[in-house]
């Protein structure tokens, strides 16, 4: 009797993972779509099949609900700011105080102590737009989800270098972007040698800063997740080479990572250069597709930590997972972990600078406490 209950749940699981391969391939084969409102991952299904872990799923329901009343724990000045918030209109066709955001961001004061949500029409902004760190609490919210506005530029780290090449830099604590597309229109690069082709879309250098349904287009270096504790939900991130980089304490949940790369492809790169830093990127329930042989990260600095888990792996992931590009690399100095993963990319435990990693070992990273989510993340809001 019990080798037949066994054998029945085996069969359960296989056909639970059979019927899951399923609905990611067909999303894997789905082109992207600039403008469509959310990316397309399997998270409305039941929790048999979401693999939403039950640490993320309350935080995740959560940020769609109104805030009635703000959450004990909440931060001091944030909660100070959420009670009078103050809508600023950006619109192309002159019915916003302003026609761009640029303009919409010089108009906040400096020592911000309000959450000012710029309400941004449709359309693309092809500007530079700067959020500097005296000036909090900002939002960036896109109107509507199907016509989601796309603020584009074409600088390079040739003019500027890398960190200020980027589209948007924001570098004030407790900013929020919804429905927001931020693109670098920099070419692709057509030569061998990369230096100077890195091109930013955003970069996120303050702390305490969420993303929702937005997407990041640009090649090298697309998303620059430069330090702080940061949320990305439900999100896109394209490009072809380190197009997830920084050395932020960041938590992906149900994002969509495309590569359109045709030779190599490297999806993250993290900075961690020392034991005692309290940082690093973890990837939740999130899907990796595209083009390229592709690879999870490779390494920037000596103590890089990233970790993928629930995620689906697309089947043109190198079987190497990650890529050694130091010699003195090895599971001693960098800490790479992949946990229930699934796809023909997935890890069997063969990875030579990975380790598959335990209930116990995963739980930290599964959870919104791993970037203090209970001090400050609060739903999105509805203007």
């Amino acid at each position: 009797m019990l080798g037949g209950v066994t054998r029945m749940a085996a069969r359960a699981t296989l056909l639970t993972t059979i019927f899951f391969l399923i609905i990611l391939n067909v999303i894997a084969d789905t082109p992207a779509d600039e403008n469509n409102a959310y990316i397309k991952m399997p998270v409305s299904l039941s929790n048999e099949f979401s693999t939403v872990p039950a640490g993320l799923q309350a935080a995740d329901s959560s940020l769609t609900s109104k805030l009635i009343s703000l959450p004990g724990g909440i931060d001091p000045p944030l909660a100070e700011a959420e009670k009078t918030p103050k809508v600023i209109k950006v619109s192309q066709d002159g019915s916003g105080e302003f026609k761009t955001i640029t303009d919409a961001v010089k108009s906040i004061p400096s020592q911000n102590k309000v959450r000012t949500i710029i309400s941004i029409g449709p359309g693309e902004y092809k500007e530079k737009v700067h959020v500097d760190r005296l000036k909090p609490f900002v939002t960036f919210y896109g109107t509507d989800p199907g016509k989601m506005p796309k603020i584009s530029f074409g600088d390079t780290a040739k003019t500027h270098g890398t960190w200020n090449s980027a589209t948007v830099i924001v570098e004030s604590d407790y900013f929020v972007a919804v429905n927001i597309i931020f693109a670098n229109s920099a070419p692709l690069p057509t030569g061998k040698e990369l230096e100077g082709e890195q091109a930013v879309a955003m970069r996120i250098s303050g702390n305490k800063a969420a993303f929702h349904n937005c997407r990041f287009i640009g090649f090298q270096d697309t998303l620059c997740d430069d330090k702080g504790l940061h949320f990305f939900n439900n999100s896109y991130v394209e490009g072809t080479v380190d197009f997830v980089f920084g050395t932020g304490k960041s938590l992906y949940l149900k994002s969509e990572l495309r590569s359109v790369a045709k030779g190599y492809s490297f999806v993250a790169a993290h900075g961690r250069q020392t034991d005692t830093e309290d940082n690093g990127f973890t990837f939740v329930s999130c899907n990796l597709t595209g083009s390229g042989d592709m690879y999870l990260a490779r390494t920037w600095k000596d103590r890089a930590k990233i970790v993928f888990a629930y995620s689906y792996l697309g089947p043109n992931i190198n079987p190497s997972g990650w890529f050694n590009n130091k010699p003195n690399l090895s599971n001693e100095t960098v800490f790479y972990g992949e946990y229930k993963c699934i796809g023909p990319g997935a890890s069997e435990g063969k990875r030579a600078i990975a380790k598959i990693l335990s209930d116990e070992e995963a739980k930290p990273y599964l959870d919104k406490t791993y970037i203090d989510g209970d001090k400050w993340l609060l739903p999105i809001p509805k203007i």
